[in-house]
């Protein structure tokens, strides 16, 4: 009912969309990127794209969530296209946690940051289905409508990817 009024261009509609997706669609843009700034700029550009392209979506391809985060994966290709820097990774350290020592966030920062560097070795369609997985908590099932694949070989694609990912963490120690 929500989607259906903001296909209708109601800006209020929309606007509870945004509220409900922002969270998701940011920490899946973050974890891609690894820069808050740039996460920012990209997550605010997927919805000005959704707002812009709203009376496209149909809801019975994908649910919307899906719809955001294919606009988000889009968005973060061109990003790193037109970066050329693939590389680009900002260490930022866990904000505001006063619960660790300096010691014990600095070590959780370096690990996050190396979990991070492996992932982006991953091919795309692997680096997608852990994020999504992992990190957004995507179902299998939502995976697989999402990238247009079967629930079974969204599978398949994730233990491989784990499997390439302990291979490039134990390479490196």
């Amino acid at each position: 009912m929500l989607v259906q009024k903001a296909i209708g261009h109601d800006a209020s509609a929309f606007g509870r969309l945004y509220d409900m997706h922002i969270d998701r669609v940011y920490r899946h843009i973050y974890y891609r990127v690894g820069n808050q700034a740039d996460a920012e700029d990209l997550t605010q550009q997927v919805f000005l794209k959704a707002w812009q392209a709203i009376g496209r979506y149909k809801k019975m391809a994908s649910p919307f969530i899906a719809w955001l985060m294919t606009i988000s994966h889009n968005l973060v290709v061109d990003f790193y296209r037109t970066r050329k820097d693939r590389a680009y990774l900002e260490a930022e350290l866990l904000a505001d946690d006063s619960t660790l020592s300096p010691e014990r966030a600095t070590e959780a920062g370096f690990q996050q940051q190396r979990l991070r560097r492996a992932v982006l070795q991953l091919r795309g369609d692997q680096q997608q289905v852990v994020i999504l997985r992992f990190m957004e908590g995507f179902e299998f099932a939502e995976i697989a409508s999402l990238l247009k694949k079967k629930e079974g070989n969204v599978r398949v694609i994730l233990h491989r990817a784990l499997m390439k990912l302990r291979s490039i963490l134990e390479k490196e120690g």
